[in-house]
Order: structure tokens, then C-alpha cells, then sequence
């Protein structure tokens, strides 16, 4: 049992998509032509585990006999190889999952497992060629090649760490010797904060500081953690003389007059970037235009106060919204930079305890097409982090069960420089369930989640540096590494009322780690570091104290609570700890081995470091440059020139800020949740794409209308010429996306993010911050609408590069689900129409107008006179009208008096909109109403011939479709080329349908839930709805004595059940290396296993299964089989999609049996419409196996295009399963396994999407049992 084994995994060559993918890329990407095949092996070493253990996991855990080839200890190599890990102390979710699943089949074991990737490149391949091959498939930031000897063990010793060393002679210290220990210690405080530093300890310490005192401070006072350069004093402002100096001028003195009535004689308050940002949401509230804010001490997210109605009931909920950046180790390590980008993004507002239900991802890159070979030296290659990124935060996503509302990559060849990743995020609880309390002497503070290692040490400080060519090779230890089935758990626990409510205080562990996130929960605290759970031995007190290791809360509850909370996270599978209580003395103090290593007074952890005090030298913009007189795109301009409208017209959509992005926006779980009021891409076709995320509010199976919406605004290029009319611009381009979907102005709040190039001593460096937060400041005025949040990242530089001035606006607004419209056209016949937001002499909104068009436009959609609409941006209406027509392919013929230029010019703020004719005379009478008679014109009439017609350009909208998908298609590709013929399918009607002998009046479903299952609420309420009771149990796996209680309960809940529903999700985040293998394994338990055959057999029970429930199915046997058994080579089941990623969409699914209990309330026949949302769907079998389950009629469901035809075509099969198989079932119908959730469906959900969601299963299900 000792001896280490080695297994190696292949994916047979029909099903290896991800070998095939790596080779294309190394012969197009990296022009290494000579590469005949690619072969990629997962590498598993195994450790204290035992023959009867191994056997049964090597082909169930660890492969699948129809898909994998196992070798065992070794195997025949064909070509020049290596193998990768991850850098030790990196988190290998693959390995975590592999050892968990091995406990299953034996509680009492403690198997250790390693993984690796080995590559076999088959070819003749150049040494040089190979070494480029190893840097494609290596990031040495996480990861190294390894060597392909079998270690002796696996079992690590580490090195005892040595006690915190002291820095004698610290306060003394003369200048000189000072100067060179702060530059060996590579700090991010400056120099002067050091010398701050040394006068604290010297006068009021009068002793030495420890180094984790040092690096405590240097995270503590970071950018990152105390927006040190925000809160840099500007204490000169030049702004010279100049044609938009006036503008400028203006509103800083608006600034400066509003400072003095805020803070009159305050003496603790000065002018800063920070104090700027702050002012606008300051001064509405004092004229009382901020009314619904949260008042709190505890600052965990933008926070409102909303009354909704709930079941015809008004009730407080507490709307939260944040967002968050991963910039630095997004650019350093893409996958994991941005799954934890989204993980800190939730546990914001989720440590406020409300429910994370929606996410919107806004991203900056430079050009992604570009050859490898013009990658900057130190830097990744832009295709490979836009990738990547995508993967990581799709990943964590998709995993948490956070629907993703909306995507969209900005290109701009400054983002070059540093990435820009951003995650912004909805949350909302009732108000009952929240307590804001302060923390009192005597609470205890709870350390729960994951455990700490050493990623993300020195991740704050980090972020907080510039970097160089050199210093991006340094920053390993700085990536942390996501944990998404942990953070689901988190997730649980925090939406039980019960829990929330006894939660004091709450804060999440992102930048600094304990330090931080235990260090603001109250003045006073005694933090005992030998109780922090650790991922492995050999952490000393400093890394204790500052690793951000992920997916970890800190909460304070009073002491009589601490017992009930522990046992509150014992039931959800969480790990919890008492780690630290609060003390009366206001001190910071964290102990490591019984020993004090750090103790500072709150007041000087509070000064954030030395006053820090600069010059401002305002850079205007250049008028002759004026970015809004300007067509954005220059291919267009060029075009227009030539009276060339037809080439301007696809060169518009070929840019690619316009073009497509539908192959990165399906790798994010846009259904999740149930409350996603738009699909990302709308219309029959899925063409058009929306401009803000809807959904509705999780009110958790109660009935309620109320939606929340966000959107953002920003342009590079604008902000790049002025970052204060950028900054303007990008406030208005958010709030009309808003109000073009439906949304009222008036409640809208603002979160900004700011990110800039490194400030330095020059003055004129600091303009472009100073200018785009004045120019937000401005908007916010004008328009009465305060920024309540926000998130600044000041170290967009690289080298003398420096990213755009960016200041991206998200609008939030509360609406009712009756006032949203979706963007697409819907009706021939209907008119085009233009609303123009005017601007004024210095080029800026002219927001009276604006607010008055804004008003009147929200009429008309409330008056049903707006049947959809658009806002326009730099690109024009030509670029509005394409996206609107595209998702039902319509076409349009436009007046002919129109200026061909005026299609393609800028336009923010405007709104494009289809208006019925018949309702043309209210529209004027609205209009006349507001005063806007001359801000209104018709451009054209939509038509249902699909071809867009101006002067003598005839352009079908197939072409201009080809012309916008096509610039990303290689970088996001949408098809991965299989085929796409129709197939013929007849029907199958069964003579017999099986009768249920044992009726129930109202049967009770058994749901579980496993380490990364998040369908359950869904599903939970899908059969609530339809009349049946739910048991929900966690599955805990702790330790050996949770597996053995868990199979007892769970055992038991299926005895207690009429129906077993097998829930999606990612099964221990769908490792090693395959779908839902946790979720089988654990049924694999003789006590489940006879459970759940004796609800078939002798109780005529039902089984379903939804996406990764329906692979826990086949992996078990019970489809198509009926019972569980293990899997041969030749059965059926389900691998990775054809196109190699994670596929989100609305599929077309076809009843094609009426065999199943299940389906005896759908159409036989009926084409429906459900969200898709997996990475393994396809269904595979041999002819032999198809033919039996046709001829049976297990085959369920088929994928379909709208009218009904069984298609191979991947936009309708979307998978590239077998005869398009969407769904089957077992031989007498009782057990269903399908991909596609139909339990996603309900009033106001995915309402831009065409079709019949409802196959009425779970009613289905009920109605057996009567």
C-alpha cells in the first residue's frame, strides 16, 4: 500500500479534442509546421492506497473505459515528450479531487496523489521548436517542467520553519544602512513610509520591529489595500489655458466649493484622488438625493435598501453590487488570476451576507490576432491570456453556479501594458436576515473556508508595483489558486437566514490574508496563528499572517454563538475554526508559536504610512484630435471616402471592438440561477447581442417582479484623447444601456473602476486620474446620480508603456420585469427611429437635454410605442442596427435623404429604437410633452428579406453576419468544423407506458448535493412548483466519520423518496479529469447503490437527471441500463464537446419518444427550448448500442433546429453528440438523463429567446405517482 504507482490517462484518439486543439495551435499559432501528432497523457502518482482501492478507482476514478486508455507505470512513447506540474504550493484541484473520490471507497485511507500533463510531440521537430512548444504549454509562474522519474514517495517533509527574526538595531539605524535593508526587503511602500515606520517604533514602541511586523505593514498600507496613491495629497493643481481648459476649470472649482461645505473647518481632510471619487456620492446625499444608500460601518459592497414585492408582500432587501479587479495576476497567470478575479468579486458582498446570483465580466486586451512572434519579451502572448483568462473565470463561475449575465473584451493596444480584468457582481438578501453590529470585547472571530498556503503571498503588494521585463518572472508566488466548490459551500451557508442572522461582522479574505481581513473586523484583536488551518506543514508566522490563499471568510459572532455557527458550517461540508477574539486594548496582535510576532497600535496601522503629497499639471485634450467629430474606425472613414458605403459597412463590423465575441461569451453559464431575464445573444438565431444584464431578484421559490440590471460604459479610444469626457461619456454610455433596456433613470447607482498607468513625480502624470475622476464627478452632478463604490488599480505599466486612462462606469438599477425589452427586431413593417443625445459646445453630454429624452423614452416603452432599442456608442447606428437585425435575421431599407456619415458617427448616449407604426402619433405627443421635437428622426423601415438597403448598397444580412463573426473566429472559435448534415429521426410512440403501483398524493424528492454541485435551488424549485416535496441533504467529507454518517443519510433519504434527482454542477470541480466521477463514486456505496435499486425495483420510483447528474447516470449505468453496473468499453456515455469548451446557449430539443414517465406532459414531437450549460455533453456510442436504444425508444430527446429537423450542425447540435442525442433514458423509461435544464425555465426568464421552454418533466414526474 506505500509503494507509489504510476497511471497514465489518454484520451482515445476519437475523443482527444484537446490534443487536437494543442496541435492546430502549434502549426497555425506557432508555425511549426512539421508536427504530424500530438498526444496529451494526464500523469497520476498514487500513494498509501490500497490494491482493493486501486483497482476499482483505475477505471472509475481515474478513467472511463469507453473514452480513456490507461497505462499503467509506463508506456510507449512515439515522439519527443515532457511533462508539466504545478510549482509546489500551487493548488492542484485534479489531485484534490482525485484523493477525495479515493475516500469514498475507503473513508479510512489517506491516499496522497500528484498529477501531471505529459505532451508526446510526434514530428520532426527542431530543438529551438521544442523549446517553443514547452513555452506555449508552460507558464513558469505556476508551473514547471518535471521530471519523468517516479519519486520514492509522495509523502513531502517539510522543513521545520525558524523562529520570526527580529531587525535589531532597526530603530537606530542611520539613514544609509536603512536605505539598503528597505531595498533588499523589495517593498511596496516607499521609502518615506519606512522612515515613518522606524519613528513609530523608535519613539512609541521603543523596541525593534519582527519581519512579519514589516511585511504586515507593507500589505496593510499597500495600493491595493489602502489606495495609497488615491489618497496622495494634490496640493497644487495647475490647468492651463486651452480650449477645454474651461470645462475642466470649471468643474474643479464646482469640487473645490462643494469641499469647503462638506467639511468647513475640518483640518483632517485634503484634496486627493480618493476625497474626488468620494465627493459626488458626499454632497447628493447631503442635498438629500441619495436617500436609499445602506448606512453602515461594515463596508463589504455598494449597498441599497429596496422594497420589493414578495408574494404580494413589501419586504426590504439589501441590493449589493461590486466590483473587482485581478489586473497583475490575470497578466501573469491568465487561468487562475481570473477565476480568483471573480472569487474575491463574490465574497464581497457575499461576506455582507447577501445571496452573489449575477456577474458581468469586462476585460482589456491588445490585439489577440497578432503572431506570437510580436509578444513583448516578459510578457505572455495576448492570444494565450485572453484564452486562458476566459477559461479561469468561466471556470470559477460556471463551478460557484453564478449565472453570467454579460461579457465583453475591450481591445486597445495600450492593454498591452498590464491586462485590465474585471469582475462586477449582483447580490440581494432581505433585509431581516442581515445585522450590521460592531464588534464587542469578548466576540470570537471564525476563520471558515480553505486553508492557507503560500498562494497569493505578496499578492496585494504585488498588484501594487509596476512591473518590468524582469520582474514578471518573480511573481509565483504572488497567483492564487481559485477553489470554486468551496466557495459554493460558502455560498450555502451564508443564504440560510438562520446563520446570516447571528453573524455580527463579516469580512472576506482577499488582499493581505489574515492580516487584513481579521485585522479591520475590530480595533482590538488577539489572533492566535497556530489555530489557521494550513494546506501543508512548514508555513512560518509571516506567511500565516499575509498568504491570500482563496475561499476564506473571517466572521464575528458572541461567544454563546460560536458552537451553534461551527455546527451551522459542520452541515454544509465547511471547514471552521475559532481563531482570534476581540480585546478592549485597540492593538493588533498575532501570536505564532505562543509568541507575540506582531503588536501595533491601531492608531499607527491606521495613519496607512506617511503622508504622501504631490502635483497635479492637468494635460489638455488636443482639439484638432477631437475623438467625438471623428468616425472611430478607419478602414470605415477610408471607405466613405471612396463613396464606398457596402465596404464601409462590413469594414464596420470586421473592427474589432464591433465584432463578434459569441465564441467567448458561450464559455459562461449565462442561465444559472433561473433569473436571467436575457440570454447573451437573443432573437430565433441568437444573433443579437444584449446591451446590459437582467435578472430577477432570488427570492428562492416565492413570486416576485423585480429585476435588477447592470451595465457599463467605457471607451479606450475616446478616454486615450480625454479622460475627462471619457470619464463622462462612460457614466452616460452605462445609464442608456440601462434605460435602453427598460429601466428608469432616476434609481440608477454607480460603481467605477479606475485603472492607470503608475504615478510617479511628475505632475503631468497624475493628469489623466485627476481628469477622468473629475469628469465622473461632473456626470454625477448633472445628472443627480451618485457613484456609491468603486475600485482603483493605479499600476497599469509596463516598461515606458502605460494601459489607457480608464474609468469604466457600471449603472445599477432596481426595475419591475414588465418594463424590460429586449434588443432585437422583431416586426417587419416597424419603423427605425433615431434619439439623439445632443452635446454642447465643449463636446460633453448635454445632460438636461438628455435626462429629458431619457424621461420621455422610458414613457414610450411603458406605453408599448418602443418595441426594442439599442444605445449607441462610437460605432454609429449602421453598427446598432446590424447587431438588432442579425438575431432574427431581418433586414431594413433606410430613407434615402440620409447622410451616408452620420450612420457611422458618434453617437454615445443616443438610442436607436423600433417603434410601431400604429403608435406613431403618441410618440409625437410624448415628445412634444418633453420639449424634444428636434431630437427625434426616422432612418428606415425593417423588413423581413434579411437584406439591409441604402442607396445603392444591397448588403444580405448572411454577408454582414460573416463580416462581424469572422475577426475573433480563430482566437473564439464558434465551430470546430464536424459535420452538419440533417439526419432522419421518425418518432418513437410506445403501445405501453410503465403504471406506477404505488400511489402518493404528494411524492417527496431527494436531492443531493456533493462537493460542486449548484443546480440544487433550481432544481429544488422546479419540483416544488410542480406540487412534491423536497429533501436536500450535503453530502460532508471531512473526514472518515462524515462519509460514514453521509451514506447513512443519504441511504436513508432515498428510502423516504418517491423520486431521486440527480442535480448539475461540477462534481469536485469535475476531476480528475472527467465529469461527475465524485457523484458516482459516492453512489457506488453498496448501502446507496441498494437504496436506490430498491426504489426501482420494488417501489417503482423515478430517477432523473439534469446535465452533470445525467453523467453521474451513465457513468453508473442506470441509462441506458435501468441498474447501477459498471461501465465497459462499449458503453454509452457522455465526453467533451466537439469544439473543446464550455458551451452556454439556448438549445432546440426535439420529444422524440413518449416511452418515459417523464415526458408524458410534453409534446411527442414538440420542439422546445432549453438552456444548454456543459464542457462534457457529447453523447457517444457505438452503431450496435444507437440502434438498440432507438429501436427501444430510450433515445428521449434529440437536438433540433426551430423547425423540428434533427440536425448535426453544431449551432443546433451543439455538443457534436452522436444522432444528435440530447437525452435517454433507461429500458422501461424511469430513469431520464438529459444535458439540457429544463429546469431553467419560468415567467421572465431568458425572454429574448424564441420557442417553448416548458416540457412540463417535472410535472410529469408528479403526475405518475397520482
Amino acid at each position: 500500500m506505500g509503494a507509489v504507482r504510476r497511471l497514465y490517462v489518454e484520451k482515445k484518439r476519437s475523443y482527444a479534442v484537446a490534443a487536437r486543439e494543442l496541435e492546430a495551435e502549434i502549426k497555425s499559432y506557432l508555425g511549426i509546421r512539421t508536427v504530424d501528432k500530438v498526444r496529451i497523457l494526464i500523469r497520476y502518482d498514487l500513494e498509501n492506497v490500497s490494491d482493493a482501492v486501486y483497482q476499482q478507482a483505475v477505471k472509475t476514478v481515474f478513467a472511463e473505459p469507453p473514452v480513456d486508455d490507461v497505462y499503467e507505470e509506463t508506456f510507449e512513447k512515439t515522439g519527443v515528450s515532457f511533462s508539466v506540474e504545478y510549482l509546489p504550493g500551487q493548488f492542484d484541484q485534479r489531485a484534490d479531487s482525485a484523493e477525495q473520490c479515493l475516500k469514498l471507497l475507503n473513508e479510512d485511507e489517506e491516499p496522497i496523489i500528484r498529477t501531471a500533463t505529459t505532451y508526446i510531440i510526434e514530428g520532426k521537430i527542431r530543438p529551438e521548436e521544442l523549446e517553443e512548444i514547452k513555452n506555449h504549454c508552460i507558464n513558469p509562474v505556476d508551473s514547471r517542467e518535471c521530471a519523468d522519474d517516479k519519486p520514492q514517495s509522495l509523502d513531502i517533509k517539510y522543513k521545520e520553519p525558524d523562529d520570526v527574526i527580529v531587525f535589531q538595531g532597526f530603530s537606530s539605524m542611520g539613514e544609509e544602512p536603512l536605505r539598503e535593508l528597505y531595498e533588499s526587503l523589495n517593498l511596496a511602500m516607499t521609502f518615506k513610509d519606512f522612515l515613518w515606520i522606524q519613528t513609530y517604533f523608535a519613539e512609541e514602541e521603543k523596541r525593534d520591529p519582527s519581519m512579519t511586523e514589516i511585511r504586515v505593514l507593507d500589505t496593510y498600507w499597500s495600493d491595493h489595500c489602502r489606495h495609497t496613491t488615491f489618497s496622495t495629497e494634490l496640493t497644487h493643481v495647475k490647468i492651463p489655458d486651452g480650449f477645454y481648459a474651461e470645462p475642466i476649470r470649471k468643474t474643479f472649482d464646482e469640487y473645490k466649493d462643494n469641499y469647503r461645505i462638506l467639511y468647513q473647518d475640518r483640518d483632517d481632510k485634503f484634496v486627493c484622488l480618493m476625497d474626488i471619487a468620494l465627493a459626488g456620492a458626499k454632497i447628493l446625499k447631503k442635498k438629500g438625493l441619495l436617500t436609499d444608500q445602506e448606512e453602515s460601518d461594515e463596508i463589504n459592497a455598494c449597498s441599497i435598501v429596496v422594497p420589493i414585492e414578495v408574494d404580494g408582500q413589501t419586504e426590504e432587501w439589501l441590493v449589493n453590487f461590486k466590483n473587482e479587479t485581478h489586473n497583475h495576476p490575470t497578466e501573469i497567470e491568465p487561468f487562475g488570476g481570473a477565476a480568483t478575479c471573480l472569487g474575491g468579486a463574490i465574497r464581497d458582498p457575499l461576506s455582507g451576507r447577501t445571496y452573489v446570483y449575477q456577474a458581468m465580466r469586462v476585460t482589456g486586451a491588445a490585439d489577440p490576432t497578432v503572431s506570437v512572434k510580436e509578444t513583448l519579451k516578459g510578457k505572455l502572448p495576448q492570444k494565450k491570456i485572453v484564452r486562458e483568462a476566459a477559461q479561469g473565470y468561466s471556470s470559477y463561475g460556471n463551478q460557484i453556479g453564478l449565472a453570467t449575465g454579460y461579457v465583453r473584451e475591450i481591445y486597445h493596444p495600450d492593454y498591452v501594458a498590464k491586462r485590465m480584468e474585471i469582475g462586477a457582481v449582483m447580490g440581494a438578501a432581505p433585509r431581516r436576515a442581515v445585522q450590521r453590529l460592531n464588534s464587542d470585547p469578548g466576540d470570537r472571530i471564525i476563520l471558515l473556508g480553505g486553508r492557507t498556503g503560500r498562494d497569493g503571498i505578496g499578492g496585494a503588494t504585488g498588484s501594487s508595483k509596476a512591473h518590468n521585463t524582469e520582474s514578471t518572472q518573480e511573481c509565483g508566488a504572488e497567483v492564487q489558486k481559485g477553489n470554486a466548490p468551496t466557495e459554493r459551500k460558502l455560498q450555502r451557508l451564508f443564504r440560510r437566514e438562520e446563520v446570516s442572522y447571528i453573524i455580527k461582522k463579516c469580512n472576506d479574505f482577499g488582499a493581505g490574508g489574515v492580516s487584513v481581513a481579521i485585522g479591520e473586523l475590530a480595533d482590538g484583536l488577539d489572533i492566535n496563528l497556530d489555530l489557521v488551518p494550513k494546506k501543508y506543514a512548514g508555513l512560518d508566522g509571516t506567511e500565516l499572517a499575509i498568504s491570500e490563499s482563496q475561499e476564506r471568510m473571517a466572521v464575528v459572532v458572541a461567544p454563546e454563538n460560536v458552537d451553534r455557527f461551527l455546527s451551522y458550517a459542520a452541515e454544509e461540508n465547511l471547514e471552521a475554526v475559532e481563531v482570534a477574539a476581540v480585546t478592549v486594548s485597540p492593538r493588533l496582535v498575532l501570536r505564532w508559536r505562543g509568541k507575540k510576532v506582531v503588536d501595533l497600535s491601531r492608531a499607527f496601522l491606521n495613519t496607512n504610512g506617511a503622508h504622501q503629497e504631490t502635483s497635479v499639471e492637468v494635460v489638455l485634450p488636443e482639439e484638432k484630435d477631437n475623438y467625438t467629430e471623428k468616425i472611430a474606425v478607419s478602414a470605415v472613414r477610408e471607405a466613405l471616402e471612396a463613396n464606398d458605403v457596402r465596404a464601409a459597412w462590413l469594414a464596420l463590423l470586421s473592427d474589432l471592438n464591433v465584432a463578434s465575441q459569441k465564441g467567448l461569451v458561450e464559455r459562461f453559464d449565462g442561465s444559472i440561477g433561473t433569473g436571467s431575464v436575457f440570454m447573451p445573444f437573443g432573437g430565433r438565431y441568437q444573433l443579437t447581442e444584449t446591451q446590459s444584464m437582467v435578472a430577477k431578484l432570488p427570492v428562492s421559490g416565492k413570486r416576485s417582479s423585480a429585476v435588477s440590471m447592470m451595465a457599463y460604459g467605457y471607451d479606450p479610444y475616446l478616454s486615450k484623447w480625454s479622460p475627462y469626457h471619457g470619464a463622462n461619456f462612460a457614466v452616460l454610455d452605462s445609464l442608456a444601456r440601462i434605460v435602453a433596456s427598460g429601466g428608469d433613470y432616476h434609481k440608477i447607482h454607480f460603481t467605477f473602476q479606475e485603472y492607470f498607468g503608475r504615478m510617479s513625480e511628475d505632475p503631468r502624470r497624475w493628469s489623466q486620474p485627476f481628469t477622468a475622476l473629475l469628469g465622473a464627478y461632473h456626470a454625477q452632478l448633472r445628472l443627480g446620480l451618485a457613484s456609491i463604490g468603486g475600485k482603483d488599480s493605479m499600476s497599469g505599466s509596463f516598461n515606458e508603456i502605460d494601459v489607457p486612462p480608464t474609468l469604466v462606469s457600471f449603472a445599477v438599477d432596481v426595475a419591475d420585469l414588465s418594463d424590460i425589452i429586449s434588443p432585437e427586431f422583431k416586426r417587419a413593417g416597424d419603423d427605425i427611429v433615431l434619439f439623439q443625445a445632443k452635446r454642447d459646445s465643449y463636446d460633453l453630454p448635454d445632460y438636461e437635454q438628455i435626462m429629458r429624452l431619457y424621461d420621455a423614452f422610458a414613457r414610450l416603452i411603458k406605453e408599448g410605442v418602443v418595441r426594442s432599442a439599442y444605445a449607441l456608442d462610437a460605432y454609429g447606428a449602421a453598427c446598432a442596427m446590424s447587431k438588432m437585425a442579425f438575431g432574427n435575421r431581418m433586414g431594413f431599407i433606410l430613407d434615402q435623404k440620409l447622410r451616408r456619415e452620420d450612420l457611422f458617427a458618434f453617437a454615445t448616449g443616443s438610442l436607436l429604437a423600433e417603434i410601431d407604426p400604429a403608435k406613431k402619433k403618441r410618440m409625437k405627443e410624448i415628445l412634444i410633452a418633453y420639449g424634444l421635437t428636434d431630437a427625434c428622426s426616422r432612418l428606415g423601415q425593417l423588413t423581413d428579406d434579411g437584406r439591409f438597403v441604402f442607396g445603392d448598397m444591397d448588403l444580405s444580412v448572411d454577408e454582414a453576419i460573416g463580416a462581424w463573426t469572422r475577426p475573433l473566429e480563430k482566437v473564439f472559435p464558434t465551430r470546430s468544423g464536424q459535420e452538419t448534415d440533417r439526419i432522419e429521426s421518425p418518432v418513437y410512440r410506445a403501445k405501453r407506458i410503465y403504471v406506477n403501483q404505488n400511489k402518493v398524493a404528494r411524492p417527496t424528492v431527494f436531492i443531493p448535493v456533493f462537493p460542486g454541485t449548484n443546480c440544487e435551488y433550481d432544481s429544488a424549485d422546479a419540483f416544488e412548483k410542480a406540487g412534491a416535496k423536497t429533501l436536500v441533504k450535503v453530502f460532508r467529507n471531512r473526514n472518515a466519520q462524515d462519509i460514514r454518517e453521509s451514506v447513512d443519510v443519504f441511504a436513508r433519504a432515498i428510502e423516504k423518496a418517491q423520486i431521486v434527482m440527480f442535480p448539475g454542477g461540477f462534481s469536485a470541480g469535475d476531476e480528475p479529469e472527467g465529469s461527475a466521477k465524485f457523484f458516482a463514486t459516492a453512489f457506488r456505496n453498496e448501502k446507496m447503490k441498494e437504496a436506490v435499486n430498491k426504489l426501482l425495483s420494488e417501489r417503482d420510483g423515478l430517477v432523473l437527471g439534469i446535465c452533470n447528474g445525467f453523467q453521474a447516470l451513465i457513468k453508473l449505468g442506470l441509462v441506458p441500463c435501468g441498474q447501477i453496473q459498471a461501465q465497459t468499453e462499449e458503453s454509452p456515455t457522455l465526453t467533451y464537446n466537439t469544439i473543446g469548451r464550455h458551451i452556454s446557449k439556448e438549445a432546440y430539443i426535439k420529444v422524440v419518444s413518449n416511452k418515459s414517465p417523464w415526458l408524458q406532459e410534453a409534446d411527442l414531437g414538440g420542439v422546445y427550448t432549453n438552456p444548454a450549460s456543459h464542457g462534457e455533453g457529447r453523447f457517444v456510442a457505438s452503431k450496435d448500442w444507437l440502434d438498440r436504444l432507438f429501436a427501444n425508444g430510450q433515445v428521449a430527446t434529440q437536438y433540433a433546429d426551430m423547425e423540428g429537423n434533427i440536425s448535426m450542425d453544431e449551432e443546433y447540435n451543439i455538443n457534436g453528440s452522436y444522432m444528435a442525442v440530447e437525452g435517454i433514458t433507461s429500458p422501461d423509461g424511469r430513469v431520464f438523463g438529459k444535458m439540457c435544464h429544463s429546469e431553467r425555465q419560468g415567467r421572465g426568464v431568458a425572454v429574448n429567446i424564441y420557442g417553448q421552454q416548458d416540457m412540463r418533466i417535472f410535472e410529469s414526474g408528479i403526475k405518475y405517482f397520482h
